[in-house]
């Protein structure tokens, strides 16, 4: 088969986001069995998500970077072999520190949204690049809502390693259809890092970027909080079982996906800082009117869900753009700026879970999750104003 020589087609960058988003969730369902099987502690197990995102996290910083010198498309590859090698040896061991060293590893695949979202700011202006990553991200929404239902089925019938196996040939057809179709986007790379290094001081000097870059992340942090506190509400305060609690987390996502349907068809016409505005007071809103009407003893399972969904419909609106913005601070450190960005995200996503699982109680339960989503969202709010006024002063070329 030969190697692509054109760009990759949407798709193909949907289906590499995707899989990463799997590559998190589908097993969740497992790890109570899995803690069983290699006769562990639960705490132990559960290194399987902590570990995996810290190391996603000190990836993102490098995968990003060399990308950027060498390219999208032998970065991808590389790390998408890594995955599925890992992906089998977690398939095949029998020690829990061997599968752990092997599920660290499989953290490789983060490089899917990473180069994605690098590819597409590659291949389009900012703008039309905020429209597209919103599909991208619309499509993938999917995943974290089919992704452990899918890994519990196959629990059921076959064991936990039935995911794993799924994990290796999914991770094979991937590394097929990158060979066939990723053909490479940046066509702007240093010639030495040397070259590249010297850009870097112009990246972390500039304020718009890390104004959408704490958008992006702050709007995120968000939903981290959501997911943490909502288990012990639904249960304490409003009775409901783990199935209606799982449709209440769907919903939100479905909130997530609308928000980026509406991104994908206007945000090529509209400036991204006005699409993420409404977005961040969408999503500020929300919670907020939900705080107020519990504060007021009117709370419910309606108004706490609802405020959920303000938040995610807020989030689709907010995401891409602040990503297209993100990277179009210095198009030819696209890669860079979206490792950093992403690593970013997950940093803030794991402090602002701990805390919430930290402060959460019976007693103060939606009051406690509906603040930190709000705060969350208004800081999101916050650093687009901040970015807007840079934006009144300091006018760039495009129209970001």
């Amino acid at each position: 088969m030969r190697a692509a020589q054109t760009p990759p087609s949407l798709v193909t960058l949907i289906f590499a986001t995707a899989l990463s988003v799997l590559s998190l969730n589908m097993f969740l369902p497992s790890l109570a069995r899995m803690a069983e099987g290699f006769q562990v502690d639960y705490g132990l197990i559960n290194l399987s998500v902590a570990g995996y995102l810290a190391v996603s996290a000190v990836l993102q910083l490098i995968m990003g970077p060399l990308s950027d010198r060498y390219g999208r498309r032998p970065i991808l590859l590389i790390c998408m072999a890594f995955f599925t090698v890992a992906s089998v040896g977690c398939v095949l061991a029998e020690s829990i520190w061997i599968f752990l060293g092997f599920r660290l590893l499989q953290a490789a695949v983060v490089a899917g949204p990473v180069l994605s979202s690098a590819s597409i700011r590659d291949l389009y202006a900012p703008n039309e690049a905020a429209s597209k990553l919103g599909y991208v991200a619309m499509a993938m929404a999917l995943a974290p809502m089919l992704g452990p239902m899918l890994g519990g089925a196959l629990d059921m019938l076959f064991g936990w390693r039935a995911g794993f196996i799924l994990y290796s040939v999914l991770g094979a057809g991937m590394l097929v259809l990158l060979w066939a179709d990723m053909g490479e986007t940046n066509t702007n790379r240093s010639a030495t890092f040397s070259a590249q290094l010297k850009e870097y001081p112009h990246l972390f000097r500039a304020r718009r970027f890390w104004g959408y870059a704490l958008c992006a992340a702050f709007s995120i942090g968000g939903f981290f909080s959501f997911i943490t506190g909502a288990p012990l509400v639904a249960a304490v305060w409003f009775d409901l079982s783990p199935a209606m609690l799982g449709l209440g987390i769907g919903i939100i996502t479905g909130g997530f996906m609308v928000g980026n349907f509406i991104t994908g068809r206007i945000a090529a016409h509209t400036k991204l800082t006005t699409m993420i505005l409404i977005g961040r007071v969408v999503a500020s809103i929300g919670p907020f009117c939900g705080l107020l009407l519990f504060t007021a003893g009117l709370g419910s399972v309606w108004v706490f869900f609802g405020s959920a969904i303000c938040v995610g419909f807020g989030n689709g609106l907010t995401n891409a753009n602040a990503s297209a913005g993100v990277m179009s601070v210095r198009p030819n450190l696209a890669g860079s700026a979206a490792g950093l960005s992403g690593a970013l995200i997950v940093a803030l996503g794991a402090v602002l879970t701990l805390m919430t699982g930290a402060f959460v109680s019976p007693e103060n339960g939606p009051f406690l999750v509906l603040g930190m989503m709000f705060a969350s969202s208004f800081v999101g709010l916050l650093a687009v104003l901040y970015v807007r006024r840079i934006d009144a002063s300091e006018p760039l070329p495009d129209t970001i």
